[in-house]
């Protein structure tokens, strides 16, 4: 078995290789600069988020690379990394799609085109190489069917329901945020016309079913979380890792949002190479199957086969039909800047 798995990393090893070269990337310089630098320090990227462990592993077995993560939210991620600066303890986050453009426009990035750059859709990536999706989600329900007895499969099934429904923090997360997007969509609303979302949820605040604790596996482990908005990605793995009996995960029937998350080199990162090393990995076949196995779906997915058995534990298609990604990008990068105020002003006032 030991021998499977050595003789599975060197072949990952050669093919980053090959890749790199046919890309201009100098991976045998970049993996000695990382060697020489030893570790990686993440934020927003711990073990239970997209399978991110198994990454961390083949770093640290292929490259020597050690590794400790800080979970925290996007917004939290780009302050970090600005207040830091040259006294920086993080090398690379992972930040939702909107969060990318900002964290350029604040200046804490540096540019990295990995070998597999081409392959990354014109859509998910800067121009400059500043920011990519490695992987996309869809906003999800994830309910505890101990505790709901009548699992909404709807936006408009949330309305009609006794339930409480957790959210996160819209302040700061992409997964929330973007869960108020999928609400909007779903009621006819855009990226430049985010009330209907807005209304959905102060209307349960008003009714005091509108939690805006974290759902995370923690919370839902606990019963904390009768129904939550989540990722796609997580909700399956949160599932699966406390009890795939207790949980239903599904993607709303009337309208939900696909979105991304993309890494950024901390502009200060004391490993930079170690870094860039990172996302050079993550983003080759063997890193986008990592995620692939954390629910997560690969942004190089046409390029890629699956195995099997990560194949079929994604959510069948036929629930997507009525999931749309982000059509006008500067208008919801505008709107999810003033998103935090929004809330405010429109939902947290109305809680009970």
């Amino acid at each position: 078995m030991k021998r499977l798995l050595l003789a599975s990393l060197m072949g990952t090893a050669i093919s980053l290789a090959t890749q790199a070269m046919a890309n201009d990337v100098d991976i045998k310089s970049l993996e000695q600069a990382a060697r020489a630098e030893g570790a990686v320090n993440s934020v927003g990227m711990p073990d239970s988020w997209a399978n991110w462990k198994d990454t961390w592993v083949d770093l640290g077995k292929l490259y020597g690379l050690k590794h400790m993560d800080t979970d925290m939210s996007s917004a939290q991620e780009i302050a970090k990394f600005a207040a830091e600066k040259d006294n920086a303890s993080a090398d690379i986050g992972d930040v939702g799609a909107a969060f990318g453009p900002i964290a350029v426009q604040q200046g804490v990035t540096q540019a990295f085109k990995p070998s597999t750059w081409e392959q990354i859709p014109t859509w998910a990536k800067d121009a400059d190489g500043n920011w990519m999706l490695a992987y996309t989600g869809s906003i999800a329900f994830i309910v505890n069917k101990q505790l709901v007895k009548d699992v909404p499969h709807s936006w408009a099934d949330l309305k009609k329901g006794t339930y409480k429904v957790t959210i996160g923090d819209v302040s700061a997360a992409a997964q929330a945020v973007n869960g108020v997007l999928a609400a909007a969509i779903a009621n006819g609303g855009n990226e430049s016309n985010i009330q209907p979302g807005l209304d959905l949820f102060a209307k349960l605040a008003e009714q005091g079913r509108l939690g805006l604790s974290n759902p995370t596996i923690q919370t839902l482990e606990k019963g904390e979380v009768e129904v939550g908005i989540v990722w796609d990605f997580n909700g399956l793995s949160y599932r699966d890792q406390i009890d795939p009996s207790r949980f239903e995960v599904l993607i709303p029937s009337d309208g939900s949002v696909i979105s991304g998350y993309t890494t950024i080199i901390n502009k200060y990162a004391k490993n930079p190479n170690a870094a860039k090393l990172a996302r050079e990995y993550i983003l080759s076949d063997a890193g986008q199957i990592n995620l692939a196995k954390g629910n997560a779906r690969p942004i190089r997915a046409e390029h890629l086969t699956l195995p099997a058995e990560v194949q079929a534990k994604l959510l069948p298609n036929a629930q997507y039909v009525n999931v749309q990604p982000v059509k006008d990008a500067k208008a919801w990068e505008a709107t999810a800047k003033a998103l935090p105020q929004l809330w405010q002003e429109h939902v947290i006032i109305n809680m009970q």
